[in-house]
């Protein structure tokens, strides 16, 4: 069984604070065999991250979080950048179309740009999986929901620390049984299920420096883009 960390954000992201080696750093820390690194509507850290992963001791997942028109979707396993904006199921088979496997993070948070709110039940059933535990919670409440969802639905479950900054990296970790320790058995173990969540809430305070300094980090790039 491999701990791999799915949901991570890097410097690159508009949200994110730390680059991908303080992530890596983080992540081989905590005894992880494997790190997503999941900016919005951003590859290029995260496959220069998936390249540098092996210098850590770790499989690299190059991936990112596309803006659905609906929402959220984690693109993992791609070999090029998804675009965002399209809608939800074209978006799930622009990352199938791009060697990945799509997985609907915090599907009911809808102040998240979670996807439930704007599908159908079952066009959500068509994703390859649901992540059911994300650390970034208030109540637990919405990780209940997309759990029972995949159950309802056979779907496979994973879990995602959601990280923001890098001290959060493996606070929430999906557990793969993968035959060999590389990506293509990570991403075929997921998709057949074979997976299982483990994870702790992210501390309030760290949740909340995270959420501030997302914001303060917009309001420079509007700035920058207005002046």
């Amino acid at each position: 069984m491999l701990s791999v960390e799915l949901h991570t954000h890097s410097s690159l992201s508009y949200d994110g604070r730390d680059p991908i080696e303080m992530l890596l750093e983080q992540a081989a820390a905590v005894g992880l065999d494997a790190l997503a690194v999941t900016d919005h509507d951003e590859y290029e850290a995260s496959a220069r991250a998936a390249e540098l992963a092996p210098d850590y001791g770790l499989v690299g997942i190059p991936g990112m979080e596309v803006t659905s028109a609906a929402g959220h979707v984690l693109a993992l396993g791609i070999e090029e950048p998804v675009p965002a904006g399209r809608p939800f199921e074209a978006t799930l088979d622009l990352i199938r179309d791009a060697g990945g496997i799509a997985v609907v993070p915090h599907p009911f948070q809808e102040s998240r740009s979670g996807v439930a709110a704007n599908v159908t039940r079952e066009a959500l059933a068509s994703a390859d999986a649901v992540e059911v535990y994300n650390s970034r919670l208030l109540t637990g409440r919405a990780n209940r929901q997309a759990e029972r969802f995949a159950r309802d639905h056979d779907l496979p479950m994973t879990a995602g620390s959601d990280a923001h900054i890098a001290e959060m990296v493996g606070q929430a970790v999906t557990r793969v049984d993968a035959e060999e320790r590389d990506l293509q058995h990570i991403l075929d173990a997921i998709r057949a299920g074979r997976t299982s969540v483990e994870g702790q809430r992210t501390p309030w305070r760290i949740s909340f420096r995270q959420a501030a300094g997302g914001a303060k980090r917009r309001v420079k790039n509007r700035l920058r883009e207005f002046f």
